[in-house]
């Protein structure tokens, strides 16, 4: 919470957001009627040698939660974050690694995906032109992906030509600068992610303490000066990962250096983000190190889910849907150690976490009125998993 927002006050607010927004959401529960037979597929990158098996095709079962792992494929190094083009059936992968074909510098692989077997089949593997490449989105065109190099503090635009093949960098930006910790000792971009409009790239650089927005050019794959150019941080935050609530009202960053959570009001078409709200994603009871990761709004915009690593949890956040502040809710477990990446699958009925720590994926059933988290008893064993991400 902010000092100008008692809890009494936001309570109201909260109270008078959510009214509004009840009938959508009922509405938006029952777009989907649950069978047994109904499953979602669901893709997890793990940290892997070439010669391990390193990017999972599974299926959860969205009666019961099960999860059950379907194929496997090998040949790539660190696939720990993965973006899918579904209607094009395309997969991309980054490969965190420091050099590539002996420069130094990370890569991009991209699969041609089969959407109703799952299978993965190589296509072709290109330079991101920074170290250390650890996040991938993909624009709705399905022309361009980009990748934040979180070693080498950049942020590249790589095209997808027409049969599914990754082209050369048609841009690359390199951040400069530093903040305050030893962690900030220069530049290390960790997400670019487009608006919903997909007129601006934003980037979370966790060394400068700030989300560098950029005008995203759809037609050339160029990312351009904006104005603002960026939106700052309490120093030593370390922003990590952005999510946007379902309307583009609203950013939520996840903060890995000092746990906090940033909410921000996004302006459409400028781009600016409006500082609104900043809040701890820990239990006041921690006290012990604790780095989160990653960061999810649910499909009905009423909650917001970041991970916790180190508290080993998921924190959940209740919505204001007139101001966009944020309430937490819950501290769930997630039964395992070290909890990177999450996703919920496109139902909103399920949120998975991967357990890098534990090698499991373990899956919540998730209350759509109150936002809880509930464990199904279900988990996969999954060696290193990083990144889970819904084929929907």
């Amino acid at each position: 919470m902010t000092n100008r927002n008692t809890r009494r006050e936001f309570l109201k607010e909260l109270a008078l957001g959510l009214t509004g927004t009840i009938a959508a959401n009922r509405a938006f529960a029952g777009l989907h009627i649950r069978t047994a037979s109904d499953s979602a597929r669901f893709f997890a990158g793990t940290y892997a040698k070439e010669s391990n098996e390193g990017i999972y095709s599974l299926r959860l079962d969205l009666g019961s939660g099960a999860i059950t792992i379907e194929s496997a494929v090998n040949g790539i190094t660190n696939p720990s974050y993965l973006a899918i083009d579904r209607k094009r059936g395309r997969l991309f992968s980054v490969n965190e690694v420091s050099e590539y074909e002996g420069k130094p510098g990370g890569a991009m692989t991209a699969f041609a995906l089969n959407p109703e077997t799952g299978e993965l089949r190589l296509v072709n593997s290109r330079s991101t032109g920074g170290p250390g490449p650890c996040y991938v989105s993909i624009d709705s065109t399905g022309r361009f992906v980009l990748v934040a190099n979180y070693t080498g503090g950049s942020v590249a635009v790589i095209p997808v030509e027409n049969d599914g093949s990754l082209g050369e960098a048609s841009d690359f930006v390199q951040h400069a600068g530093s903040s305050v910790t030893a962690r900030q000792e220069g530049p290390h971009a960790h997400c670019v992610v487009l608006s919903t409009n997909e007129r601006f790239a934003y980037v979370a650089d966790l060394g400068l303490d700030r989300v560098l927005i950029y005008h995203f050019d759809s037609k050339r794959g160029k990312l351009l000066p904006a104005t603002p150019g960026w939106a700052g941080f309490k120093p030593g935050a370390g922003p990590r990962h952005l999510a946007f609530s379902p309307d583009g009202a609203n950013a939520y960053v996840v903060n890995e250096l000092d746990s906090t959570l940033t909410v921000f009001a996004a302006d459409r078409l400028t781009g600016a983000l409006e500082l609104r709200q900043t809040v701890t994603t820990l239990p006041a009871s921690f006290s012990g190190e604790n780095y989160p990761a990653d960061i999810h709004v649910s499909p009905s915009g009423k909650f917001v889910y970041c991970s916790n690593r180190g508290h080993d949890s998921i924190a959940g956040f209740a919505v204001n849907g007139e101001t966009g502040k944020i309430m937490p809710v819950l501290h769930e477990p997630t039964g395992g150690k070290w909890p990177r990446n999450f996703a919920i699958d496109p139902t909103g009925q399920y949120l998975l976490v991967a357990n890098q720590r534990s090698d499991t994926i373990t899956v919540f059933s998730i209350d759509l009125q109150s936002g809880a988290l509930c464990p199904t008893g279900h988990t996969a064993e999954v060696p290193r998993p990083a990144c889970v991400k819904f084929l929907s």
